[in-house]
């Protein structure tokens, strides 16, 4: 999770609106994506960010991610300004099919790109947090970022509202938990009433696990 953005204005104040994504904006919300978790430790670690086709790797498994999730009804979400998607977010829902197991395609295609053991450490991330998570009915936010040029604009808070609201008019959901990766993002959580639940660490993974209990 890499996204930062600290200030704070309304949509209305940024001619923007929230909305679902559709299946046109894929291509984009991955770029934006992208861009926001491509010196993301974990993912630089899985996805062996010191060799060759580094990038390739990355993009190709976040376009995965996408369309899984899209196939799979997740909540996918976008801030649009003027018309065009400036910022994305993934969640997991309160759904024991989805999340760790994936589905058979996502793993072989997932296994050309970050091979048996990257594909291994991905899935026993979620694993590892849903588990310590205090509820076991909860979303999760799987990523979440902003483009670089429409950073520092409260995008991220308006992108963070829009989720609460996804978790609030779930009736299945308790409320959403998130694995942050860097420390420079535990203020923008911290901001939106998160709290730290425990620090996951691993020979590969570490990072910080953050819930927001639903209202």
């Amino acid at each position: 999770m890499t996204t930062v953005d600290h200030a704070h204005y309304t949509a209305e104040d940024l001619d923007i609106e929230v909305k679902f994504l559709s299946a046109s904006d894929l291509k984009v919300a991955a770029s934006i994506l992208y861009n926001a978790y491509f010196d993301d430790p974990l993912f630089s670690h899985i996805f062996a960010h010191d060799e060759e086709g580094y990038d390739v790797r990355l993009r190709s498994a976040i376009r995965e991610e996408l369309t899984t999730f899209w196939n799979a009804k997740q909540p996918l979400l976008g801030v649009y300004k003027q018309g065009a998607l400036v910022a994305s977010a993934c969640l997991i829902n309160p759904n024991p099919e989805f999340g760790h197991s994936r589905y058979w395609h996502w793993r072989l295609k997932m296994l050309l790109t970050a091979g048996y053991l990257g594909t291994q450490q991905y899935l026993e991330k979620e694993k590892w947090v849903k588990e310590r998570l205090p509820a076991k009915q909860c979303h999760m936010i799987s990523f979440i970022g902003v483009h670089p040029s429409m950073q520092d604009q409260g995008i991220g808070h308006i992108l963070l509202s829009a989720i609460n609201e996804v978790i609030d008019s779930s009736d299945n959901s308790e409320g959403i938990g998130v694995f942050v990766t860097l420390d420079k993002c535990l203020s923008f959580f911290a901001d939106g009433d998160f709290e730290h639940v425990e620090t996951l660490t691993t020979k590969h993974i570490n990072g910080q696990i953050l819930y927001k209990k639903k209202k």
